[in-house]
């Protein structure tokens, strides 16, 4: 009988080293993470995106919001320069600088460059945001659960009377 005891001890040591790891790998919820992600993407754009490990959409953001400072500040130069060379004209100065154009033209060159130095004002705000809400949206996604417990496949069926082919979405949930 001590025998018996003694060798289900053992059984037990080994048993507890041959305990299989539960696969599923379970995630925390961090409810700051899309916080922080946004906050970083407000404090230096494309810092929310190296947060949420998507090194690839730097580049772009980077480009977006680059192009749009390029036109603003070449938009601007030009506003300028047309703004100068109309007001030197109306000073009696003759300038070299755009002296073909006549006032009508000056005028209307500065209304031009002035509505797309400021749309480009508004493009370069928009790529800002926008950077902002994909940094935010992409942290909040990556803590959604995507696994093969919930799926929804596309399915393609032939119907059993008609003999037609039908298409339709399956959905699945597997507890």
């Amino acid at each position: 009988m001590l025998m018996n005891f003694s060798s289900v001890f053992a059984q037990t040591k080994n048993n507890t080293e041959l305990i299989a790891k539960d696969t599923l790998k379970t995630s925390n919820i961090d409810p700051l993470t899309p916080a922080k992600a946004a906050f970083f993407s407000a404090v230096l754009p494309g810092l929310g995106q190296a947060y949420n490990k998507k090194y690839w959409k730097i580049p772009l953001v980077y480009g977006a919001i680059g192009t749009s400072v390029y036109f603003y500040a070449d938009n601007n130069k030009k506003y300028r320069q047309y703004r100068t060379a109309y007001k030197r004209r109306l000073e009696g100065v003759v300038t070299e600088d755009l002296e073909f154009l006549d006032n009508n033209r000056l005028i209307a060159g500065q209304k031009f460059y002035q509505r797309n130095r400021d749309l480009s004002a508004l493009v370069t705000l928009a790529f800002y945001a926008l950077n902002i809400i994909d940094a935010n949206v992409d942290a909040a996604l990556l803590q959604f659960n995507v696994d093969e417990n919930l799926s929804l496949r596309p399915a393609i069926y032939q119907n059993d009377v008609t003999f037609k082919t039908n298409a339709g979405l399956t959905i699945n949930y597997t507890f």
